[in-house]
């Protein structure tokens, strides 16, 4: 017998649950069909929590403002400890290139009417005590900017949109879509059948697949990233610490010091890993210890506790793409996060509801048109 729904939402991770969580909230009947056990556990469990809007794409920085106010505002409005924490970005700056940059960035970002300035040399020790002098120039600083637990926000997420009436189907893949002169009809799985309104596609790394089932060709194409966590140490650093310096099979660093003391950290392979193979590599441990070393030599004895590797659904300009489909009615995109799902997904859900809803506001019709499927792809974001 076939099930019923508004909106079916294909995939409960960084994406699919905020959206359901939004959605639910509006009083709609929502469905979200995942192939794995339960929420989170695709690229979700594999992020790393960074929530920045300090990009350089307005409607990325739009959606990312929106994420902050809910991530920073969630715990007091729902109760749920998701480990928020305020301490801003900071981008550090050791050439003359990376200096530049980041002064060419800041235009944009402040023509966003994002709280990010440009620091001196001195300003970055005082952030990042213990940090390296040698050739330090200074950065950029976005105190609003931030990080939280993503297994423990999106259980939040899950659980909120649980008493809104939202309703998962786990281990449970989309085997096919019907469609009808161009109108989405069902849903078919490996156990059922559904009919609903809506479909969004935010399968992230499999979104590409679930486009094929309606006829597009979605440009999406994975690589993989390699993260760790150290053992906990006494907190001494608040931001989250962008270098983006090339090493050794690196094209840059980043890492955090978590609310508990751990260094989680994360680099940009070179060259990058294409595909979807998510085992560790050897070489991940020497190449993250050597960059953090370098960076704050203070942290030599830290002990790694794990090592893991996730993939980045990138697109070939780096933004997402977001929104309907031309000749395609009840078909929903949102997907191609490049690694970034976790900082856009309670923004995109936010934006998601009101899209179904009839709702949007000229901002958001400008959004959806820069991240609409039918753009054009060469325009590549500077810092992606």
């Amino acid at each position: 017998m076939t099930k019923r729904y508004d909106v079916i939402i294909i995939g409960a991770g960084s994406v699919g649950v905020p959206a359901a969580e939004a959605i639910s909230r509006e009083g709609l009947k929502v469905a979200v069909i995942d192939s794995l056990p339960s929420a989170g556990q695709g690229q979700n469990k594999k992020a790393i929590g960074g929530i920045r809007a300090t990009h350089t794409n307005p409607a990325k920085i739009l959606l990312c403002q929106d994420s902050i106010n809910i991530i920073s505002n969630w715990e007091n409005r729902h109760g749920h400890d998701i480990e928020w924490f305020q301490g801003g970005y900071t981008f550090v700056a050791y050439n003359d290139a990376h200096e530049q940059l980041m002064r060419e960035n800041l235009v944009i970002q402040k023509e966003s009417g994002l709280n990010i300035n440009w620091v001196d040399k001195e300003k970055i020790i005082e952030l990042v005590p213990g940090i390296s002098k040698d050739g330090l120039l200074g950065g950029t600083y976005s105190p609003e900017d931030g990080n939280s637990s993503p297994l423990k926000t999106l259980y939040a997420m899950q659980k909120q949109s649980l008493s809104n009436g939202a309703e998962y189907f786990f281990k449970e893949s989309v085997t096919n879509i019907k469609l009808d002169n161009g109108i989405i009809k069902k849903v078919f799985t490996n156990k059922d059948e559904y009919e609903a309104d809506f479909v969004i596609n935010a399968a992230g790394a499999s979104a590409k697949y679930i486009g094929e089932m309606v006829g597009i060709n979605l440009p999406i194409f994975p690589d993989s990233h390699e993260s760790g966590i150290t053992e906990p140490v006494q907190k001494f650093i608040d931001p989250l610490v962008v270098d983006l310096r090339p090493g050794e099979g690196t094209k840059n660093f980043y890492f955090y010091q978590n609310v508990e003391g751990k260094f989680i950290l994360c680099l940009t392979p070179e060259p990058l890993l294409p595909g979807t193979n998510e085992n560790e590599t050897s070489v991940f441990l020497p190449q993250v210890a050597q960059r953090l070393i370098g960076l704050i030599p203070r942290t030599k004895h830290l002990k790694m506790r794990r090592t893991w590797r996730g993939l980045y659904p990138m697109t070939p300009d780096g933004s997402p793409i977001v929104g309907k489909i031309t000749d395609l009615e009840g078909y929903i995109n949102a997907v191609g996060m490049c690694g970034q799902g976790f900082m856009l997904g309670p923004g995109l859900g936010e934006l998601l509801a009101r899209l179904i809803m009839e709702k949007t506001s000229p901002s958001d019709e400008r959004i959806l048109e820069d991240l609409s499927l039918e753009r054009d792809f060469g325009k590549v974001e500077k810092l992606k």
